[in-house]
């Protein structure tokens, strides 16, 4: 995991109007606001489909495969380095209230009175469907064709084909 200050000036300054946006799409989530969105993104494919109450602190390090459909209330805790991106393939289900979080902070007590944050990559195949209130932290990795039940809090790698569910999630079965 690499570290990074989430209270510098500049990072401040860029989570603030990255919020902004965020809340301008919330609250009218408009074609024109859906488009401010997706610019945040380092990448957004075609037919991409984000529904409102969306939530990212940065946005730059967002990659969002081609038709992909995130449901309502989606948080991307995102980080500003790119140890800290989330890469979302195509053709996913995202489904309302998951949490995508690629930042941590410090365990050890005096680095987290510095406000230190950890950050590790998100990685989401192509043709996954998350279900919803899932929980996915950072450094995990899930492979394609996957299904990640409701309510699963993921804290390890999804082999591609599988479906995982639980607290913490665990194999159920192989598609």
């Amino acid at each position: 995991m690499q570290s990074f200050n989430s209270i510098s000036k500049d990072n401040l300054a860029q989570r603030k109007a990255v919020h902004e946006i965020c809340r301008l799409f919330n609250k009218s989530p408009s074609k024109g606001n859906l488009k401010r969105i997706k610019e945040l993104c380092s990448h957004c494919g075609d037919g991409v489909i984000i529904e409102a109450g969306f939530h990212c602190d940065y946005g730059s390090q967002i990659q969002i495969g081609d038709r992909t459909f995130i449901n309502i209330n989606c948080t991307v805790l995102d980080a500003p380095i790119s140890e800290g991106a989330i890469t979302i393939g195509s053709d996913c289900l995202i489904g309302p209230n998951v949490q995508l979080l690629a930042v941590s902070h410090a365990t050890n007590p005096a680095e987290r009175l510095n406000k230190k944050n950890f950050a590790a990559p998100i990685t989401i195949g192509n043709n996954v469907w998350i279900g919803a209130g899932v929980i996915i932290i950072a450094g995990v990795n899930i492979g394609e064709n996957s299904i990640v039940g409701a309510g699963a809090v993921v804290t390890k790698n999804v082999m591609p084909n599988t479906v995982v569910a639980g607290n913490p999630a665990r194999e159920i079965r192989t598609l």
